[in-house]
């Protein structure tokens, strides 16, 4: 049960409501967000519902047996929009690009894409300064200082940065220098880190785990929702199966499923899930039919010299390319009225 509270209600109210729900056998968790206030109810026994709507200071009510009840699409039926300024949202109906390198290497490489990115109106720059790699001896990112340098240039050129956070130290030092923080493949299940990325004012985009579910995709996020941030995206970056002709298995199928499920948008990462730079446009602009909010991707000037994941990444010539086939697969999207 979700019970969204009026913004005007008073103590009493709400303890009469809560004793109310209690009652029924129901525990409450409350939850407040920068959008509203909210009762979770978690119970089992069936009750009439209009005997806690009738309670002073509701603003709505909403019975949803789902296990993720904050992201559910059961009780919020309009898709989130997350708007990140200047006019730069991430929402259903629209088409989101996100391109940059897996890594940020130095100011040389930061200009040159942020030109690159510029020259194609993409407005949202990826790149990693804190990298998880499995080898301890692989390139691990420029840290904060390089993040420092990346929010500076940036800024100038009116682009907004999504970049990874791996540990709960990391949110607060990083929080003045990007808009979206990304919760990667490998930590998708650290709750320690999304209860803090729910306390947080900015954008979460939460990748599906590297063998997770959908279900526990929807649990992370909801877990970032209950601790009070409802700007959340959910990435699909492909998932660990037993084919090992490419790097993962870009679960297509999430898409469409993400979507009748929760109100969040959704985000499809090729680069990741593919693993193989020639067939990430295929599968980008698979992701835009099969209704995606959004295509992140990575691009590099030189892949073959990039630090890392190189053989995913496009170069400017066919990121370019891909940026305007992008556009022109989601015009013909919206002709069928099924997506």
């Amino acid at each position: 049960m979700i019970i969204q509270l009026k913004q005007d209600i008073t103590e009493r109210q709400k303890e009469s409501l809560i004793k109310e729900v209690n009652e029924i056998g129901y525990k409450i968790t409350e939850v407040k967000t920068q959008l509203g206030d909210y009762l979770v109810g978690i119970g089992k026994s069936d009750f009439d519902i209009r005997r806690i709507g009738q309670k002073e200071g509701i603003e709505d009510i909403h019975i949803v047996s789902d296990e993720y009840k904050l992201v559910s699409k059961k009780w919020k039926a309009k898709p989130t929009s997350i708007d990140l300024g200047d006019g730069v949202f991430i929402k259903d109906g629209d088409m989101a690009i996100m391109a940059g390198p897996c890594s940020i290497e130095s100011e040389e490489q930061i200009r040159k894409v942020i030109q690159h990115l510029k020259d194609n109106n993409i407005k949202m720059m990826r790149g990693g300064v804190f990298k998880p790699r499995s080898s301890p001896y692989a390139f691990r990112g420029l840290g904060l200082d390089g993040l420092k340098l990346w929010y500076e240039l940036a800024q100038e050129a009116g682009i907004k940065i999504v970049t990874e956070v791996m540990q709960v130290s990391q949110i607060e030092e990083m929080y003045p220098y990007v808009d979206i923080y990304q919760v990667g493949a490998r930590n998708t299940q650290n709750f320690n880190l999304l209860d803090e990325l729910g306390k947080v004012d900015k954008a979460v985009m939460i990748k599906r785990g590297i063998s997770g579910t959908i279900e526990e995709l929807l649990q992370s996020a909801e877990y970032v929702f209950s601790g009070g941030n409802e700007k959340l995206i959910l990435c699909e970056r492909g998932i660990r199966t037993y084919e090992k002709a490419s790097r993962n298995t870009l679960d297509l199928n999430a898409v469409p499923i993400l979507k009748a499920k929760s109100h969040l948008p959704v985000v499809v990462d090729p680069s990741h899930g593919i693993g193989i730079r020639a067939y990430v446009p295929q599968m980008a602009l698979s992701g835009v039919m099969s209704g995606a909010d959004g295509i992140i991707y990575e691009t590099h000037e030189i892949p073959e010299k990039a630090y890392s994941d190189g053989q995913q990444t496009l170069d400017f010539a066919q990121s370019a390319l891909l940026a305007d086939q992008i556009r022109k697969t989601f015009a013909m999207r919206k002709t069928f009225a099924l997506l």
